[in-house]
């Protein structure tokens, strides 16, 4: 379904959607209201949302929208403007999937057709299933189970990967730490570079903990996050007693930028694996293989179970790859990282 007050981009999206056999379009719609409406009777796989239209507008709807369409992912279709990024936040924030960028007059290219098919495709098939998928996720979940034994060696750092459906994921999972976690939190999420400092500060509001935008030579705090800058990849160096980032735009095997992948696997050579990472919903295979160097070195890793993720690509890729301790929900993976972490400290076998 597409959600947008302007005929012409209702127009051509409709257009660019049906250039593809696999998908088709239930229903436009030019407000939020009448997109609610329609979602009574209609049921959509994914929705390309608007967020700035007369009316109700699609920000203050997309409570209602994921209400009335329970299992429709939302995907936004935003502008680069502040307000643009600040109301997109918000949006993810709240259990919108992902984010397109709107573009200017004449942007409707051939490249961006092909961006957005690829995400539609991803949020409407959840991406990174398979048929064995729930055996997978039944094993993966059982260790959660096992008792905790007593710590030898404590997490240095926790890092978290994220892109697709990964913003709900971070606020379920970092929402409500204890004062007694104290690990230096790395993020790296996948977003347009305008959008990373919105990003930050939705974060240190919604965490109560001081976030920064990691750039070349910061400092990595206890009890502080620090969120990959979207120009680069954020990694680590040490120097001294403490832990520095270093920015690096070198192509990643990904493609992303930021990617997962340089960050762990810095991490697992700075830390000697003394580390826990979670890899949050997404699209693709961004941070398998960091999180492969990590688990070699010793590392912990952690996913979101495919049940909760809006895209199961990346948790879905370290999971079927066996790097996984834990599999579970933001709620299930926040407990396990608190114990792991906490003064009564858990070792890392104990969820192997």
């Amino acid at each position: 379904m597409i959600v947008d007050d302007s005929l012409t981009v209702r127009t051509v999206f409709k257009r660019m959607v049906e250039s593809d056999q696999a998908m088709s379009i239930v229903g436009t719609a030019s407000s939020a209201e009448r997109a609610i409406a329609q979602l009574k009777t209609t049921h959509a796989d994914v929705i390309l949302l608007d967020l700035e239209m007369p009316g109700m507008g699609g920000l203050d709807a997309l409570p209602e929208i994921l209400k009335t369409a329970k299992d429709t992912q939302v995907l936004v279709v935003s502008s680069l403007t502040q307000d643009g990024a600040e109301h997109t936040m918000a949006a993810l924030s709240m259990g919108a999937a992902d984010t397109m960028l709107k573009p200017r007059p004449g942007g409707f290219n051939d490249e961006y057709r092909e961006q957005l098919l690829s995400k539609i495709k991803a949020l409407g098939s959840h991406e990174g299933e398979s048929t064995d998928a729930a055996s997978a996720k039944a094993a993966a979940k059982e260790p959660a189970k096992r008792k905790v034994a007593p710590a030898k060696k404590r997490p240095e750092l926790l890092a978290i990967g994220a892109s697709t459906g990964g913003i709900h994921a971070l606020n379920l999972l970092l929402r409500d730490l204890p004062t007694t976690f104290d690990l230096p939190i790395l993020i790296t999420q996948h977003l347009p570079a305008s959008f990373i400092p919105v990003f930050a500060r939705q974060i240190e509001v919604a965490c109560g903990r001081k976030t920064i935008v990691a750039e070349e030579g910061t400092v990595i705090t206890p009890g502080e996050i620090a969120v990959a800058p979207g120009h680069g990849h954020m990694t680590l160096r040490r120097r001294g007693d403490r832990l520095i980032t270093k920015t690096s735009s070198a192509p990643a095997r990904s493609g992303c930028m930021p990617s997962v992948d340089p960050m762990l696997e810095s991490i697992a050579e700075v830390c000697e694996g003394q580390a826990l990472a979670i890899i949050l919903s997404g699209m693709g295979r961004d941070g398998a293989q960091g999180a492969e160097t990590l688990h070699k070195n010793g590392g912990v890793v952690f996913a979101q179970d495919a049940d909760t993720s809006a895209v199961w690509g990346m948790p879905g890729a370290v999971t079927k790859a066996g790097l996984t301790s834990l599999v579970g929900t933001p709620e299930e993976l926040r407990e396990a990282m608190i114990a792991l972490a906490g003064p009564a400290r858990v070792d890392a076998t104990a969820w192997k």
